[in-house]
């Protein structure tokens, strides 16, 4: 949904949250991008207080950053902090995997193959927006069937950061086939039961997609969104 569209009373702050992050992953809000809380509450059609609230925590997931009563910005794209962020997301995700394989049902297995057959159609139609919504839900079984709140509220928090490169290099990063093979072997790892397994695969993935973002990085794909190496 459009950053100008109005936002409805219902689960306010959390929709202005969500509304603002989704136009900094897209890059409607570009990285090191100075915002003020009365603009964007004017374009929201709101008061300048759950804009505030908003912000606060994006700030706290790290995609704005602030210094009072100097500015508000949106942060930009660093290679040191985006290398942080994919470790513990890897590592997050590989527990995840590990702890969810030897109680994952066939339900569980059939979303995650639907998931990636979604992700296969959004790929063929370079659909960005639906390829990386069925990234998310495939990850999103084996997250749940950990059944860990903490660290489903972690990965949560995260996600957004690396969704920013994702958004503006999806067909580098993730839009190939090897993605959609490696959904499928992960799959038939989690069905043959072989948790350790599963979880190695998994954390392959996010060391191969890791060397892709830094490649992007070592030739200045990230110039024009305010990206450096420090």
């Amino acid at each position: 949904m459009s950053l100008d569209s109005p936002v409805s009373r219902r689960l306010l702050s959390d929709e202005v949250f969500h509304r603002l992050r989704d136009s900094i992953v897209r890059g409607e809000l570009a990285p090191g991008e100075k915002v003020k809380d009365s603009e964007l509450a004017e374009r929201l059609g709101l008061s300048r207080t759950p804009v505030r609230e908003a912000l606060a925590r994006l700030a706290d997931s790290g995609l704005v950053e602030a210094k009072p009563g100097v500015y508000t910005r949106i942060t930009t794209l660093n290679r040191r902090d985006v290398e942080k962020t994919l470790a513990v997301l890897r590592s997050l995700d590989q527990l995840a995997v590990e702890t969810a394989v030897p109680v994952m049902t066939e339900q569980d297995l059939q979303a995650m193959r639907q998931a990636n057959r979604d992700f296969e159609r959004a790929v063929a139609a370079n659909d960005t927006d639906a390829a990386l919504a069925a990234d998310d839900r495939f990850h999103a079984v084996p997250i749940a069937a950990a059944d860990n709140p903490v660290l489903s509220r972690i990965v949560e928090q995260l996600h957004p950061q690396i969704h920013r490169i994702l958004y503006r290099k999806f067909s580098t990063l993730l839009g190939g086939r090897n993605t959609i093979e490696h959904h499928g072997r992960l799959v038939d790892v989690c069905a043959g039961g072989d948790a350790r397994a599963a979880a190695e695969l998994s954390g392959q993935h996010w060391s191969e997609l890791g060397g892709h973002i830094n490649r992007l990085f070592d030739t200045n794909q990230f110039t024009d969104a305010g990206a450096g190496s420090a």
